[in-house]
């Protein structure tokens, strides 16, 4: 197997093109001392989900405590001095962010891996402020059989290499790379995609579609393309260049100690901002043991909140990990890269992520101490914790009908890719939050300033 791990930084000249050129930001924890590499110890009182040591009465009720409620009342207490109470019914905070250090001192990531990457230069200056920052540019690798069905290694998404492996080509420059796309691609034949096969032919032809991305999309989402909008395919990278990267933004960085750190600067050090884990907003609702606040901020899913309202639910794609830990992996690392995706029908997951291969690993892992590796198989699903909306005219319809019912509670600010049935990217998500936090300043109301497909689409599943 592969020597590892695969390195942090893209080939010149693409590495250039990320603005962050060595480590950067501050940790105000480690700079008071604490060197552990492991997430915070919470506390009895936070991790109790008890209501009664929690404050009686806050300026806000929040209701998750992953990014979209940890900038609100991080942004509220430093500029207005506000109080919040957060809630989350997990037993951590950092939301899908969170990560931690497993019992073989591996950083793993609870949710699957999360590659911060902007070109938002608020949110990337404003997160400078609760954590180190290093450098990374995130490459995908893909085990795909060639057309003589031996399989191959090849970056995802397609560029120059990934074609000339595939299909025994002899690709050299961005110019024939754009040739071999216009002669393969298919027309819509009523001249605008219907749906997502049509889509996807017309962007990267029929042999990359059925290689790459056909097997894929229906393992991530039980429809195969033709069942899907065309606008879920159309995102389809098609790069003429070298450029391996998975993302193209101008900031691309790692956590130095992890996301979860972020959360800890945001939350933790802040006497105005309290928090309790293992507290389900809805059964202290029920047992009538909330506090009194002025504004409740919802971050969960829209339609759990109007719930006794009898409307359908809202459909969600979920993830699952089978997590493994291997004992002793040839070179020390399972495979060729932190993700590889596996898009062939007969194999039943999307993905492998190997956390070890990440930069921003633990100094054990780093200095060779941990012999294994700890890897995850990613399989999609419709049962789980709601991660991703599913893209459709009936899912969106209803999603504009628990809207309207949102936009009646002057009381309550829905914001998050749950509330707003939207997939924000991390960089999205914050934001969104900090916009928000706009409209208190300007308005004196937590409120959205714009829609959340006005972001654009996020990543959605990978």
């Amino acid at each position: 197997m592969p020597v590892g791990p695969f390195p942090a930084r893209a080939p010149s000249p693409w590495a250039e093109a990320n603005k962050v050129t060595e480590v950067c930001g501050k940790d105000g924890i480690f700079q008071e001392g604490n060197a552990s590499e492991h997430p915070l110890d919470l506390g009895p009182d936070v991790l109790s989900g008890d209501l009664s040591t929690a404050p009686k009465e806050v300026d806000l009720l929040i209701v998750g405590a992953g990014l979209s409620g940890a900038v609100l009342a991080e942004r509220c207490s430093k500029e207005f001095g506000m109080t919040s109470l957060i809630l989350d019914k997990r037993d951590h905070i950092g939301g899908n962010c969170y990560d931690y250090v497993d019992s073989h001192g591996i950083r793993a990531s609870k949710y699957g891996a999360h590659l911060f990457h902007t070109n938002f230069e608020r949110v990337w200056s404003y997160l400078q402020s609760f954590s180190e920052w290093m450098p990374y540019d995130h490459r995908v690798r893909g085990r795909v059989p060639d057309c003589d069905g031996v399989e191959q290694v090849v970056p995802i998404p397609p560029v120059q290499a990934t074609v000339n492996a595939l299909f025994k080509e002899n690709i050299q420059s961005d110019e024939e790379m754009q040739a071999w796309y216009d002669k393969v691609r298919v027309p819509p034949p009523s001249g605008e995609a219907k749906n997502g096969e049509e889509a996807a032919l017309s962007r990267v032809g029929p042999q990359l579609y059925e290689k790459i991305f056909k097997h894929y999309t229906k393992k991530q989402w039980d429809k195969y393309p033709e069942e899907l909008d065309a606008s879920v395919l159309l995102r389809l990278p098609c790069r003429t260049t070298t450029d391996e990267r998975y993302f193209g933004d101008t900031w691309q960085a790692l956590p130095l100690r992890g996301y979860t750190r972020i959360f800890e600067n945001m939350l933790l050090r802040d006497p105005n901002i309290s928090v309790r884990v293992n507290c389900d907003y809805f059964a202290q609702r029920e047992a009538g043991k909330l506090p009194k606040y002025g504004m409740l901020v919802y971050t969960g899913p829209i339609d759990s909140y109007f719930s006794q309202c009898g409307m359908p639910k809202l459909e969600y794609r979920s993830l699952h990990f089978e997590e493994s830990y291997v004992e002793e992996p040839d070179e020390g690392f399972f495979q060729e890269a932190m993700v590889v995706n596996y898009p062939a029908a007969n194999v039943p997951f999307t993905r492998i992520v190997e956390y070890k291969h990440m930069g921003n690993q633990t100094d054990a892992v780093k200095n060779g101490a941990v012999k294994g590796s700890l890897i995850a198989k990613e399989t999609s699903s419709d049962v789980g914790e709601p991660y991703y909306p599913v893209p459709n005219k009936k899912n969106q319809d209803l999603y504009e009908k628990y809207r309207e019912l949102a936009e009646k509670e002057s009381e309550v600010c829905f914001v998050g890719r749950l509330a707003s049935y939207k997939y924000f990217n991390m960089d999205q998500a914050i934001l969104n939050a900090l916009e928000i936090y706009d409209s208190l300043k300007e308005t004196g109301k937590l409120q959205p300033k714009r829609r959340p497909e006005d972001f654009g689409p996020g990543d959605g599943p990978k």
